[in-house]
């Protein structure tokens, strides 16, 4: 009996998974629910339908976004090569026709023998045992199938919205003006703090209710606001909101002044090595250009790198932290694989990576080769890395310099380090592709 693969989404994810396994000669089942239902955002027939901005960011070798490119690119990844086709112009970015880019991905999907499309919506994994799936069914997961997935991963809940704060490096926080330490010496001293005087605090609040948000999608709205506040809303119910929330001073004394501080930020470690820290409830819904504006106001953040920015949207993710390996594959049963934003990977391009490696991983497992295991020392593999590393703080994360392990010698010029990691990144990929692909 010839053996297939199912992939459940037919988004990023989904038909990158799919065009790498029918490429090793395997059969593909792909499993689309349009155009039988739509989701509240989705609304084109085609496969691989691009719902919010058609940037798949920096193009440039010393952008985060840009190595992760030259990765896919050398790893043969189809929509990245499509994505090239139907470019606009867009300065360093990579922008795309996003009604081109779809139609040329379903033709392709659609045209290869390998591959059969099944427009139906999948609720359940019953019809598929024994059989090797991908679930790859991205942010807006249908409601019965994450029920489903929260019964067969055993765990309480899926993330239903994605409330996250900010994220910088250490290395770009200002620690002339920051401090460790915890509320009145209590704990190990694992936060990084950084005290704010009157005038400090009142020149960053009025910023703060006053900058721009991005405006969410109606389906979006309820949910997201009963489930966890943006900080720019609660600063609005008064001028002391926050100094009596998120940002109280009590307990703390600024060892460069000998004072309670007016108002203290704290930052909380965000990977197991201690090179990234986010900003302790400051889930937030301003735009991205605002919140570096207006968070750099923060003492000790005036030259932050932010390596990832607040965000409050749909966003249905698993723990995939204790729930993955490093190949995207279940722990629990290694006949189903997750890939996209599903997993906690969090953009266009990480999707599409994900979507890659599951595939080939998936692929390698029914022909009996090696599984795919790329270096943390690439971005590919520094993003599986992360979702597949336990952390009890787990937020999505997109491709960023920070998860990288660092350069041995600290260098000051950002793009010149940038340029050596992401130079030794693809170094590490082609030795560990090689025969592998």
């Amino acid at each position: 009996m010839e053996k297939y693969i199912n992939i459940i989404g037919g988004g990023l994810a989904g038909t990158e998974a799919a065009y790498q396994i029918a490429k090793r000669g395997i059969k593909v089942k792909l499993f689309e629910m349009k155009p039988n239902k739509f989701s509240p955002a989705h609304s084109n027939k085609n496969l691989a339908e691009i719902v919010c901005s058609n940037s798949f960011k920096s193009k440039l070798h010393t952008s985060a976004c840009g190595l992760l490119k030259e990765e896919l690119n050398k790893m043969d990844s189809l929509l990245l090569r499509i994505a090239e086709e139907v470019e606009v112009p867009a300065g360093q970015a990579l922008a795309v026709d996003r009604e081109m880019f779809s139609q040329r991905v379903t033709e392709e999907i659609e045209s290869n023998e390998n591959i059969e499309v099944i427009n139906e919506e999948i609720t359940d994994l019953n019809r598929f045992k024994g059989e090797i799936v991908i679930i790859a069914t991205g942010p807006l997961t249908s409601d019965n199938l994450a029920e489903y997935i929260v019964k067969l991963t055993g765990v309480d809940k899926m993330y239903f919205y994605d409330a996250a704060a900010p994220i910088v490096t250490k290395e770009s926080i200002n620690f002339d003006i920051a401090f460790w330490g915890d509320r009145y010496g209590k704990g190990d001293s694992n936060y990084i703090n950084l005290p704010m005087e009157k005038e400090e605090y009142e020149k960053f609040y009025n910023q703060l209710i006053n900058a721009e948000v991005v405006e969410l999608h109606n389906f979006e709205k309820k949910e997201i606001f009963e489930g966890c506040m943006p900080v720019e809303v609660m600063a609005k119910r008064g001028e002391d909101t926050l100094r009596f929330g998120p940002l109280k001073p009590v307990g703390f004394t600024n060892p460069h002044t000998g004072k309670r501080p007016y108002a203290i930020v704290q930052l909380r470690q965000d990977d197991n090595k201690g090179t990234i820290f986010n900003l302790v409830g400051f889930q937030t819904n301003l735009k991205f250009g605002e919140q570096k504006r207006v968070f750099r106001l923060i003492p000790g953040l005036e030259n932050a790198e932010f390596v990832k920015y607040g965000v409050m949207h749909r966003n249905t993710y698993i723990n995939s932290t204790k729930l993955l390996d490093n190949t995207y594959c279940l722990k629990e049963n290694n006949d189903i694989y997750f890939a996209g934003q599903i997993t906690g990977v969090e953009g266009y391009v990480e999707s599409i990576m994900s979507g890659l490696l599951a595939g080939i991983n998936a692929a390698n497992k029914v022909l009996g080769k090696e599984k795919l295991i790329l270096s943390e020392e690439t971005m590919s593999g520094a993003i599986t890395k992360y979702i597949s590393t336990d952390n009890d703080k787990f937020q999505p994360m997109n491709a960023n310099f920070g998860i990288l392990p660092q350069w041995e010698k600290k260098i000051k010029d950002k793009k010149l380090k940038y340029a050596k990691l992401a130079d030794r990144a693809l170094e590490s990929l082609e030795n560990d592709i090689i025969n592998k692909l």
